[in-house]
This record gives C-alpha cells, sequence and structure tokens, in this order.
C-alpha cells in the first residue's frame, strides 16, 4: 500500500495550477526553440550543402549544431529554471499540504517566488544546495544497497548495479522533497536544514523506497505513451525538413514527451512523495548513528555540515566560521 492518496495528489496539482500553467509555457518554449533551431539549421546546412552535393550529410550536421545550441542555452539557464520554477512550485505544494490559503492566478507565482527568496537569497545558493544534495542522495543509495559488494560475485554484482541504476531513476525527486523540507520548517540556514532533512530520508529509506519505485513505473509508462502519441505528428514534420534531417524529428518528439512529462507529470510525483516524506517523518528527529553514518562515507554532507557551521542567515553565500555579520553601510 503507498504511502500517499492519488486523489489528493490531483487535488494539490489543480490548487497550484498556475504553476503547472507556467512549467506548460516554460517547456513548451523549450520544445518550440528545439523545432525552430533545429529545423533551422538543418536548412542551412542543406542550402550549404548542395553546394557540394552533399546536402543531406550537411542537413544532419546542420540539424545537430541547432539541437547543441538550444541545449547548451538551456544548460545555462538550468539554476534559474530551479529557482523560478522548480522550487516555487515546490513552496506553493508544501503551503497547500499544510493547508494554508494560497493566491490565485499570476499572485501565487509571485508569493511563491518571494517565499524561495527568503529561503535561498540567490539562485546560486539553491543550484549548490542542490547539487550537494544529490551528491548524498548517491551516497546513501550506495550504503543501503551493499549486497552486491559483500557477495563477490560478479553475475550478481551486474545485476545489483542494475538496481541501483532503477532505484537511483526512481528517487529523481527526493531532492525536491528535501527542498520542500527546507522550505516547510522556515529555516533560515538552507544547508542545515538539508544535512537534517538527509538524515530523515536515510532513517525512512525502506518506506521512501518503495513508493518513488512505485511512482517511477507510473511516471515513465506515461511517458512512453506521451512519446508514441506525438510522434506521429512530429514524423509529419518530416515532409518541412530537409532531406537527411528526418531523424531530428524523432529526437524533437523525444523532447517534446520530456517536456511533458516535466510540465504535468513530475509535478504529480513530486506532489506525491513529498506527501509521503511529510508522513513518514512525522514528528522525528535525525538520528546521531546516521548523523555519524553519512559523516564517514559522504564529503558532501561534511560539506553541507561546513557550510551550515558558517552560514550568515540574509547574505547570498556562507560566511567562515567566527566571521560576523558585515555592518550595514
Amino acid at each position: 500500500m503507498m504511502d500517499f492518496r492519488v486523489g489528493r495528489t490531483l487535488q494539490l496539482m489543480g490548487r497550484t495550477l498556475p504553476f503547472i500553467l507556467l512549467r506548460l509555457a516554460v517547456f513548451f518554449g523549450i520544445t518550440l526553440a528545439y523545432v525552430i533551431a533545429t529545423g533551422g539549421g538543418a536548412g542551412i546546412g542543406y542550402l550549404v550543402g548542395r553546394v557540394g552535393d552533399e546536402p543531406a550529410g550537411y542537413a544532419f550536421f546542420g540539424g545537430f549544431v541547432g539541437f547543441a545550441v538550444v541545449s547548451g542555452v538551456i544548460y545555462f539557464l538550468r539554476e534559474y529554471l530551479l529557482y523560478l520554477v522548480k522550487a516555487g512550485h515546490i513552496a506553493v505544494l508544501v503551503h497547500a499540504i499544510d493547508g494554508k490559503p494560497l493566491p490565485e492566478g499570476k499572485g501565487q507565482i509571485a508569493y511563491a517566488t518571494s517565499e524561495v527568496r527568503s529561503r535561498f537569497v540567490e539562485a546560486s545558493v539553491l543550484f549548490a544546495v542542490d547539487q550537494l544534495i544529490k551528491g548524498v542522495l548517491k551516497v546513501i543509495n550506495r550504503l543501503l544497497m551493499t549486497i552486491g559488494n559483500l557477495l563477490p560475485i560478479p553475475a550478481l554484482q551486474g545485476v545489483m548495479k542494475f538496481v541501483t541504476t532503477v532505484i537511483n531513476l526512481s528517487l529523481t525527486y527526493v531532492d525536491e522533497v528535501i527542498l520542500a523540507h527546507n522550505i516547510r520548517t522556515q529555516s533560515t540556514n538552507p544547508w542545515e536544514s538539508s544535512r537534517e532533512a538527509l538524515v530523515l530520508y536515510a532513517q525512512n529509506y525502506g518506506k521512501m523506497l518503495k513508493n518513488a519505485l512505485f511512482l517511477a513505473v507510473i511516471v515513465w509508462v506515461l511517458t512512453l505513451l506521451i512519446f508514441l502519441v506525438t510522434l506521429a505528428p512530429f514524423l509529419a514534420l518530416v515532409s518541412f525538413f530537409p532531406e537527411g534531417a528526418g531523424f531530428w524529428t524523432v529526437v524533437v518528439a523525444f523532447v517534446f514527451a520530456i517536456s511533458l512529462k516535466a510540465a504535468i507529470i513530475d509535478p504529480f510525483a513530486m506532489a506525491a512523495l513529498i506527501q509521503v516524506y511529510f508522513k513518514v517523518t512525522d514528528g522525528q528527529q535525525p538520528r546521531e548513528d546516521w548523523v555519524a553514518r553519512l559523516e564517514g562515507a559522504s564529503s558532501k554532507f561534511r560539506e553541507l555540515g561546513e557550510k551550515a557551521a558558517g552560514h550568515v542567515p540574509g547574505l547570498g553565500a556562507s560566511a567562515k566560521p567566527g566571521e560576523s555579520t558585515p555592518p550595514a553601510g
């Protein structure tokens, strides 16, 4: 039996509809950018290739360049996408789960942005916290999946590596759950609250994993269905793409499916797993044995502790331990 309710999760998505629409707009824009850049690059490559009688090869290369340029831009914008879209949505989901009133429309987005800024002064701070969380989560997964190391059987070790990979994929949303804990506790020290949340997660690994695996199956089955349904319309674009660029229509169809996943399906899984985390950790305190275990196993967990010790509330970065807040003016 799962530790979340589907009806309740759908209700939470309805209450945070402005963010669902924002996510749709953002990820539709990303897909459109890929279509324009890939198609435009293929067209330019085709025209250049006609000079040397290799239009198909140049069209393929031009499509690749267009796809790579958009991918590069998105890579550099990932901090701000996390800050403005994902973290903001987490903020309003947390308040919705706790039954707090939420503004409607654009007011909800502005409200969530102010909530995120009160915890993470700059996008770079949130991004740094998020990266450290991901690093610690990988260590936790390795710590709790040791059977393959204890039994030196090559075939078993191969199976365990596959199982570990599946588990890592299923725990995609756990870093978002940790950020939800940050916001819910109203901590002014994101490093310390993230550290606490990671220990609580490790203490409840079994229940979190059970729910995460179940959600992962739902997420990827729905994503595959979206890809298959949208593949036909995108394949129709082949007639508009230059010769040799048809491959990129399939790639863009996959990007579109991933975008819809990020806009609609991911929020469902995220809201469900946040509910699970809040339920299973309710009333718990971080156990010292787990703190010590993570301290010994993860340099990133130790780094979280160092940054927590040197954090000065209201500043965008951690100060060194013992440093005082500089006087205003």
